[in-house]
């Protein structure tokens, strides 16, 4: 398998840690892309998209997890 692909699945198992609690406060996370040098952006969705702690979720949270989980990820970006 392709080291991207298989980086793009590390990430995707990783956030399904992240999205119950997400969805619980009415938001969600959605996979836009893993990038080659290990940035992973992701469009944050329902209540999360338009939420001041938005940034907070990103960095504290997502990004957090993710790196804890696949250590190749360099950060985590949000885009709309």
């Amino acid at each position: 398998m392709n080291d991207k692909l298989n980086l793009e699945e590390k990430v995707k198992d990783a956030m399904e840690l992240i999205r119950p609690a997400m969805r619980r406060d009415g938001g969600d996370v959605e996979l836009v892309e893993v990038t080659e040098d290990g940035v992973v952006r992701v469009r944050l969705k329902g209540a999360c998209g338009g939420c001041p702690m938005a940034s907070v979720t990103l960095k504290m949270g997502i990004e957090k997890t993710l790196k804890s989980k696949v250590p190749e990820i360099k950060s985590v970006e949000a885009v709309s």
